[in-house]
């Protein structure tokens, strides 16, 4: 396993996290200043990475915010390079930026899957090229954690461009870590984040869209959908505080897959028993 012991002790080192405005970002961020370490904090929306950037700070960290629009390049690029300045390096890097956009597959526009991959999957890609030389040439152990979901494992229905787009971040997650592998480069390990149920603002990401989001009227799919995310994640989603616990605990045991679900196996048994058997795989609900 790459990297099964490479991070242990963190305290002085930096942590960059992407989508650190609010839910699960937030709580890597929080969790982060816990245990010491400079926080980097990057996110589209300025005023609530403000005040995020503030909460982290006063829990006596040294912060550094960097308004990023993660499905540009450029910005990346710029995120990294500014992380390097300031703090010499990265140690942990949580491509974590990410939104939602249900509706029927072929009923989404153009406009609809290009901006969720933009942010789910070429945000991550975007970090990944950004980060990953300055990681292996600043040859200190690293951990890069890439944030999936159980829909990047598992499909369902009226949800096709979120899920397409965590399907490419994990699968993402896996190719980083056999080119490391491949490379022989031993002291950056790689996680994917598949988080179930938690308690955050993705159902209401569209508030973040660049473009005109598609009114009710347009999409009612979508919203059905997101009301139904709400929903569930408001009442039986995980607070982002134990997502990070879980998250933090997983890379020091150097897991690759870092689950939040209990019913993790016992969602997974029967989707591969049914690819197995040449079977289309249920759809299924992530608690």
């Amino acid at each position: 396993m790459i990297g099964s012991s490479v991070m242990q002790e963190l305290a002085g080192k930096t942590a960059v996290i992407t989508g650190a405005a609010s839910g699960i970002g937030l709580g890597l961020a929080r969790k982060a200043a816990d245990e010491s370490m400079h926080v980097v904090l990057a996110d589209v929306e300025v005023g609530a990475l403000a005040d995020a950037e503030a909460t982290v700070a006063a829990l006596g960290a040294e912060t550094l915010s960097v308004q990023t629009d993660v499905s540009k390049a450029e910005a990346v690029d710029v995120l990294a390079g500014a992380t390097f300045e300031r703090f010499g390096g990265a140690h942990l890097v949580f491509l974590n930026a990410g939104v939602f956009q249900g509706g029927v597959s072929w009923q989404r526009t153009v406009a609809d899957w290009e901006w969720v991959l933009g942010v789910n999957f070429w945000g991550a890609l975007h970090g990944v090229r950004a980060f990953m030389p300055r990681l292996i040439e600043q040859d200190e152990p690293a951990h890069v954690v890439i944030t999936a979901s159980m829909a990047g494992l598992m499909t369902v229905a009226y949800s096709g461009p979120y899920v397409v787009s965590k399907f490419a971040a994990s699968s993402l997650a896996e190719c980083v870590a056999h080119d490391l592998r491949a490379q022989g480069v031993e002291h950056i390990g790689v996680s994917c984040l598949v988080p179930g149920s938690v308690d955050t603002k993705i159902a209401d990401s569209t508030r973040n869209r660049p473009d005109e989001p598609p009114s009710e009227a347009q999409a009612p799919d979508h919203y059905f959908v997101a009301d139904a995310l709400r929903e569930m994640t408001t009442t039986q989603g995980r607070s982002p505080e134990e997502v990070a616990d879980i998250v933090f605990a997983a890379i020091r045991a150097g897991d690759f897959w870092i689950p939040t679900t209990d019913s993790y196996e016992e969602l997974l048994r029967p989707r591969f028993a049914d690819i197995l058997a040449r079977k289309l795989p249920g759809s299924a609900q992530f608690d």
